[in-house]
């Protein structure tokens, strides 16, 4: 059943999903080669605590960590460790913060120094995805709506969307109905109304859609081991149209990112 949140609700997530966007925006110049995701863990944890609230994701179905930390082929839920990142690579962090009773959920893909070309455009575009699918969540539309924009502006790429992964709905539960397909078609699945709250999350392969659980029971690859990228954001339907609840602010202020990506979907004040 899908949990309709009042606009009072909606500004309670706001503050849990500023403070998962605060956290990205303090790690994005501490993610470098040599620097190990278990000290990137710690430091979340600390900052998210410092803020008043507790980490989502640690010990929710018996999670170990703050961050879901997944390099290169990993697509998500990867668990933090002492190897050290290193020139070239790639690392989804995923971060959750519980406030007030509400969860924030939110997730940036970082380039750890210099990356390929081709990598890069990777993350451009399924960054890029995430926004297209915003653009659908509002009030009439449809699950398959945005599903089928992301599947349609990654696929043009030659890039995998991974099927098995999906957003979800967000509130006092870390996952709530309905799930959002990074796939799908126009018109199909739940109807979007006034006060819903979603986790819009792509998850795009360089290769191969189709990924495989390792024996940790918790992280995923591609099938392939090319690189994946997964970029997430907490969005709310507010006078029918789709508002940014998180934002990528800090992460681009700290990287030195110029952009105008987010501009559409914030309130006109």
């Amino acid at each position: 059943m899908i949990k309709i949140k009042t606009k009072e609700e909606i500004e309670i997530m706001r503050e849990s999903a500023l403070i998962v966007s605060k956290t990205l925006g303090m790690l994005a110049t501490e993610v470098k080669p040599g620097v190990s995701t278990l000290y990137l863990d710690k430091l979340a944890e600390e900052f998210i605590r410092s803020e008043g609230a507790i980490p989502g994701f640690l010990g929710l179905y018996d999670f170990p960590n703050t961050l879901c930390m997944s390099p290169n082929s990993q697509v998500v839920h990867g668990i933090p460790n002492k190897k050290p990142l290193i020139e070239g690579d790639i690392i989804s962090i995923d971060c959750g913060s519980k406030k007030n009773g509400f969860y924030g959920d939110h997730a940036y893909t970082f380039a750890v120094g210099e990356i390929l070309p081709e990598t890069k455009k990777l993350l451009d575009v399924t960054r890029e995805s995430l926004y297209v699918g915003i653009r659908e969540f509002k009030a009439g539309n449809r699950v398959g709506d945005v599903g089928f924009a992301i599947q349609n502006f990654t696929e043009k790429h030659g890039y995998g969307v991974v099927r098995e992964l999906v957003g979800h709905g967000l509130g006092r539960e870390m996952h709530e109905d309905p799930e959002m397909p990074n796939y799908g078609k126009r018109g199909r699945g739940k109807k979007f109304t006034e006060g819903m709250v979603v986790a819009i999350e792509p998850m795009t392969n360089l290769g191969t859609h189709k990924i495989r659980q390792h024996s940790d029971g918790w992280t995923i690859t591609t099938l392939d081991n090319k690189p994946s990228a997964h970029f997430e954001h907490d969005v709310a339907i507010i006078n029918g149209k789709p508002e940014l609840l998180s934002t990528f602010k800090y992460v681009h202020e700290a990287l030195g990112v110029v952009t105008n990506e987010e501009d559409e979907f914030r309130a006109v004040l």
